[in-house]
C-alpha cells in the first residue's frame, strides 16, 4: 500500500526537476537538472536485478545482522554494502537503501550536475550550491519542523541517511526518534546511522552513538535525536 512520504517536502531542491521511481519496494525521489525518470528507472532496475541474483546465491546477505565476506566477483553495489556494514559491524542490507540512492545517482551524473536522490530517508546528493533538509524525528517530537541540516557544495557527492527506532519501518534494536549520518559514501552513512541507532536506548546513550559515529573512517557527521534531547558533531551544520 502506497503512503505519503510527507518529510519530502522537506528537502531543498530549488533549480531542480523533482520526479519519483518506484519498483517493488523501491520508492526514490530524485531531483536533477531535468525530467530523468526513463534513466532512473533503467539504473533502479540494474541494481535492483544485481541485489535480487546475488541473494538467490547467498541467502544469508538478505537475512544476516552481522557483516558478511562475498563472492568473488560479486557487483559492485554489492561489495559496496558489504563493506559499510563491515566498518558499521551490522548485516549488509542496513546498507542497502542508501546504496541504491547512491548508485543511481551516481549513473544520473551523466546526464544532470546535480542531482538529489532520497530513498526512505536515506541521500544521496551531489550540488553545486548548499541545500537544506528537514529533519523528521516523529508527530512528536519538539524537533520535528524546527531543525534542518545545511549541506554545503558537494563536488564529489555525500551521503546523509537516517535511521529511526521509533518512526521507521526498518529494523533497529534502538528507541531512537532520529539518528542522521553524513558520509563519503551513502552506502556507509545507512549502515552506520543503523549501528549508531542500535545503541540508543536513553538519552544517556547520545554520547556513546555519536563516538561510534565518529570512530568510522569516511563518517564527516552524526545528529542524534532521543525525545527532548540531542547531540551532534562533525560537518552536521543545524539550522
Amino acid at each position: 500500500m502506497y503512503r505519503e512520504r510527507a518529510y519530502r517536502r522537506w528537502v531543498n531542491a530549488d533549480g531542480l526537476v523533482t520526479f519519483e521511481v518506484m519498483e517493488k519496494e523501491t520508492d526514490l525521489a530524485i531531483s536533477a537538472s531535468r525530467d530523468l525518470e526513463r534513466q532512473a528507472r533503467s539504473a533502479l532496475l540494474t541494481y535492483r536485478k544485481e541485489i535480487e541474483d546475488y541473494i538467490k546465491l547467498d541467502c544469508a546477505f538478505l537475512t544476516s545482522l552481522e557483516p558478511l565476506s562475498v563472492r568473488a566477483g560479486a557487483p559492485l553495489i554489492i561489495r559496496s554494502m558489504a563493506d559499510a556494514a563491515a566498518k558499521a559491524g551490522v548485516g549488509p542490507m542496513a546498507a542497502v537503501a542508501g546504496a541504491v540512492a547512491e548508485f543511481v545517482g551516481r549513473d544520473l551524473l551523466q546526464f544532470s550536475g546535480e542531482v538529489i536522490v532520497e530513498n526512505g530517508g536515506d541521500i544521496f546528493l551531489r550540488s553545486a550550491k548548499k541545500r537544506v533538509m528537514g529533519i523528521y524525528a516523529g508527530e512528536e517530537s519538539p524537533f520535528t519542523g524546527k531543525l534542518a541540516i545545511e549541506t554545503g557544495p558537494s563536488e564529489d557527492g555525500i551521503g546523509v541517511c537516517a535511521s529511526s527506532g521509533t518512526v521507521s519501518h526498518s529494523l533497529s534494536f534502538g528507541k531512537s526518534d532520529a539518528v542522521v549520518i553524513m558520509a563519503d559514501e551513502a552506502a556507509l552513512a545507512d549502515a552506520v546511522a543503523t549501528a549508531s541507532g542500535n545503541m540508543l536506548k536513553s538519552s544517556m546513550d547520545i554520547e556513546k552513538a555519536i563516538d561510534f559515529a565518529r570512530s568510522v573512517e569516511g563518517v564527516n557527521g552524526a545528529l542524534v535525536i532521543i525525545k527532548d534531547k540531542m547531540g551532534s558533531w562533525g560537518g552536521i551544520k543545524l539550522v
